[in-house]
């Protein structure tokens, strides 16, 4: 018998719960977290209660709301997945019909004193119903056509909505943590070799349909590929954001300029310095160690939360886990490579760094049902 075996058996059944939270997982989400408040602290010129401090009071918030849903029980998320999924269908219904619009888009919802963006909500309950809909479909039937259909629809159709905002960024995020959750399911990869030429195929058209009447994206999206593509074209307008971006990301070096040293963001050259290029602003300031830290940070919640999938007896639970730790790995990667002119711009914050209140609370619940796979799986 392990010491936690013995510290399990002689513990109350009520607190038993509490021994059996992942508690590593725990402590390094309030790791990365913190590092998000140290760089929100940095990006405001020492001003905590610009970033910092709501960042903080929201995080601490979050933190509750995680522990509280790690004790509810695993068929709960079960049961409601079908409801939260068609109740964030609605309201990315009722965005497109009576949203708030900021910085160009309309993609939040105004509920007084704080704004709801729904599409995050979505990022969640697609991976619920996904999971919900696997774990209740027979392993044999999983690659068969007609079965395969369901989940397509499930995932397009949010799509479809999210991109009418717009939000292209989001809009990819939902296809590619569906075909996480097919791929986990154990979906065949011929589908997958499919979609991969489907999609070759609508990069083409995309870029065939620029300036004609079945224009495929809008005029911004277009430039955003430009910039990608050469952001030396035109360093002082479309390209302006990234070539600042991987000056700070080049300027920082081995282990940077120091903390609240960084030029690029006291100078106020960082575009989103808080938001979605606050990474650009730990690497100039804490150079390649730093950055190489927060992604080992990242690596090893994602080690976790896939160690605690693959130990899990429960279908279900399993699928979720796997579900939840995708998407969090779609948030950074994305980000990342955005921010080092990897892929083009499409505005997704870096997870629990970011500032930002509607991603850090959502994050925070999706790891508190990842908790309630953890807590109530088969012992």
């Amino acid at each position: 018998m392990t010491y936690l075996d013995y510290k399990v058996a002689h513990t109350p059944a009520g607190w038993r719960k509490i021994l059996y939270l992942n508690w590593p997982l725990v402590f390094l989400l309030a790791a990365v977290s913190s590092v998000g408040f140290l760089m929100l602290y940095s990006v405001s010129g020492g001003r905590p209660e610009v970033w910092a401090e709501p960042q903080v009071e929201r995080f601490a918030v979050g933190m509750v709301a995680m522990i509280a849903l790690a004790f509810v029980p695993i068929w709960f998320w079960r049961s409601i997945s079908i409801v939260t999924y068609l109740v964030c269908c609605g309201l990315l219904l009722a965005v497109d019909l009576v949203g708030h619009i900021g910085m160009g888009a309309q993609r939040w919802l105004d509920l007084g004193p704080v704004k709801l963006q729904p599409s995050e909500l979505m990022k969640i309950a697609l991976v619920l119903i996904l999971a919900a809909y696997y774990d209740w479909l027979d392993k044999e039937r999983t690659s068969r056509p007609f079965w395969v259909l369901l989940p397509l629809v499930l995932i397009l159709l949010p799509t479809a909505l999210v991109l009418q905002q717009p939000d292209l960024g989001t809009s990819l995020m939902l296809v590619a943590g569906g075909g996480i959750m097919m791929f986990a399911a154990g979906v065949s990869l011929w589908y997958f070799s499919a979609v991969f030429g489907a999609a070759a195929g609508l990069v083409f058209a995309v870029l065939e349909s620029r300036g004609t009447d079945w224009q495929l994206l809008r005029d911004y999206q277009f430039r955003r590929i430009d910039t990608f593509l050469n952001p030396g074209t035109d360093p002082l307008g479309a390209g302006y954001n990234i070539t600042q971006a991987q000056i700070a990301l080049g300027s920082g070096g081995w282990s940077g300029r120091g903390f609240m040293q960084g030029t690029q963001s006291r100078l106020n050259f960082l575009p989103e310095k808080h938001t979605d290029f606050i990474f650009t602003t730990l690497a100039e300031e804490f150079g390649f160690i730093g950055a190489m830290s927060l992604l080992s940070l990242y690596t090893l919640v994602l080690a976790f939360c896939l160690y605690s999938a693959l130990t899990n007896r429960d279908r279900f639970a399993s699928l979720l886990t796997i579900g939840v730790a995708g998407t969090f790995f779609l948030y950074f990667a994305v980000n990342m490579s955005m921010v080092m002119g990897l892929m083009p711009v499409v505005g997704v914050p870096l997870p629990l760094v970011s500032y930002g209140g509607t991603q850090l609370m959502i994050l925070l619940m999706a790891f508190g049902i990842v908790q309630s796979a953890h807590v109530n799986r088969p012992r």
